[in-house]
């Protein structure tokens, strides 16, 4: 049976707290199977607050860390659908190979920049296949608009095509 203890250090002088939420829902907290300290925004390092907790993300030096705002993997094909997301509303089929990624929060500004991924080779014939942001539409910040590209070799122009797995990510 497992125990949970709580030792005070004799030199310090402050209070540990543990509050129930009010509500009437049961919450668990399940720490991980490893010593070390627990992060939240409450222990943030002295002088800053919960709204610099973003700046964290950022490694000190010369290359910092930027963490990705939003990402989506979904099917492009059919009934486009989303397998999962992070920072996504919703996905809007504009007509084959071109899709809208909606925003669940807003970007800072829409200077962002886009990865992205997609299956291999739907057709051998095909060759790589790839997502480019839509040539003739600006990103903002509520929404993205894509759209899926096929290889250009054995006779392949290039053209928009549904694809069955279509993974982007957002950085800013």
């Amino acid at each position: 049976m497992s125990k949970l203890s709580l030792k005070g250090n004799d030199s310090g002088t402050g209070n540990f707290s543990i509050e129930a939420p009010n509500s009437n829902v049961d919450r668990t907290l399940a720490l991980p199977d490893e010593a070390g300290t627990l992060a939240t925004v409450e222990n943030l390092p002295a002088g800053y607050t919960d709204t610099d907790a973003l700046d964290l993300f950022n490694a000190t030096g010369s290359a910092p860390v930027y963490a990705c705002r939003a990402w989506i993997n979904f099917d492009g094909t059919g009934t486009v659908a989303i397998r999962d997301s992070g920072n996504v509303s919703s996905i809007i089929d504009n007509g084959i190979g071109d899709y809208t990624v909606n925003f669940a929060t807003a970007m800072p500004d829409a200077n962002y920049s886009v990865t992205s991924a997609t299956e291999a080779n739907v057709d051998e014939r095909m060759g790589p296949t790839g997502v480019n942001t839509h040539p003739t539409v600006s990103p903002t910040t509520s929404a993205l608009r894509l759209e899926s590209r096929i290889g250009t070799r054995a006779g392949v122009d290039g053209s928009v095509y549904d694809l069955p797995i279509l993974c982007v990510s957002i950085f800013r």
